[in-house]
C-alpha cells in the first residue's frame, strides 16, 4: 500500500483526508514492525552480550544492521516524498501540520535508531519539522486532533530523544490544559479521536511527572 500512496502522493497535487491517512498508515505500519524488530535485537544482544555467546552476539548484530538499513531506506522513501510533494502542494494549515508532523516522526525514528552524528543530525532534523508544524497548529483549535498528535509526539521527542523532560512535560501539559478549556467546542466527527489522544498525553504526564520526580530524589540523595 506504501507504494500505491507513494504514486498518489507524487502527482503533486493536495490529498483528500482519507488519501493522507491512508499514506500515513501505509508508512507506519513498515516502518513500525522495523522499529519493533530492533528493540527485541538490541534485548537479545543486551541478553547474549552478557552470557558472553560471541557467536550469538554476531549474529545479533549482523541482523540488527540489516534491519536498521532497512529502516533508513524507508525513512529516506517517505522522507523525500513529505519534502519533494506533499509540503510544497499543500496550501491550507492543517495539511502542513499533518506533513511537517510525520517529517519530523519519521527523522525521529532515524534518531532513535543510530548513534553519532547521524543521531545528531536527526534529532535536528526533527525538531525543526516539529517547530514547523507547531508554527502552522497554531491556526489550529486546540482540540484539533492533528494538532494533539503533534503535541503527544513533540513531547515524546523532547523526553526520549532530547533527554529534555520538563520541555516534554510542559508541552504535553499545555495541549492538555488547553484542549481541555475548549472540549465543550469539540464535534463529534473529532470526539473519539481528540479524546484518545488527550488520555495518552495525561498518561504521559503522569508517567513523566512521576520519573522526573524520583530522578531528583536520587540527585538529592532521597529515599
Amino acid at each position: 500500500m506504501a507504494d500505491a500512496m507513494k504514486r498518489v502522493a507524487r502527482l503533486n497535487t493536495e490529498l483528500s483526508v482519507e488519501e493522507r491517512n491512508l499514506l500515513s498508515v501505509a508508512y507506519k505500519n513498515v516502518v513500525g514492525s522495523r522499529r519493533a524488530s530492533l528493540r527485541i535485537i538490541t534485548t537479545i544482544e543486551q541478553k547474549e552480550e552478557s552470557r558472553g555467546k560471541e557467536e550469538n552476539l554476531a549474529k545479533a548484530k549482523k541482523y540488527h544492521k540489516k534491519v536498521e538499513t532497512e529502516l533508513s531506506e524507508i525513512c529516506a522513501d517517505i522522507l523525500n516524498v513529505l519534502e519533494q510533494h506533499l509540503i510544497p502542494a499543500s496550501e491550507s494549515a492543517e495539511p502542513k501540520v499533518f506533513y511537517y508532523k510525520m517529517k519530523g516522526d519519521y527523522h525521529r525514528y532515524l534518531a532513535e535508531s543510530t548513534g553519532g552524528e547521524t543521531r545528531a543530525e536527526s534529532a535536528e532534523n526533527a525538531l525543526a519539522a516539529y517547530k514547523l508544524a507547531s508554527e502552522n497548529a497554531s491556526e489550529l483549535p486546540f482540540t484539533n486532533p492533528i494538532r494533539l498528535g503533534l503535541a503527544l509526539n513533540f513531547s515524546v521527542f523532547y523526553y526520549e530523544i532530547m533527554n529534555s523532560p520538563d520541555n516534554a512535560i510542559t508541552l504535553a501539559k499545555n495541549a492538555f490544559d488547553n484542549a481541555i478549556d475548549k472540549l465543550e467546542s469539540l464535534n463529534d466527527d473529532n470526539y473519539k479521536d481528540s479524546t484518545l489522544i488527550m488520555q495518552l498525553l495525561r498518561d504521559n504526564i503522569t508517567l513523566w511527572t512521576t520519573n522526573n520526580e524520583e530522578s531528583d530524589d536520587d540527585k538529592k540523595g532521597g529515599i
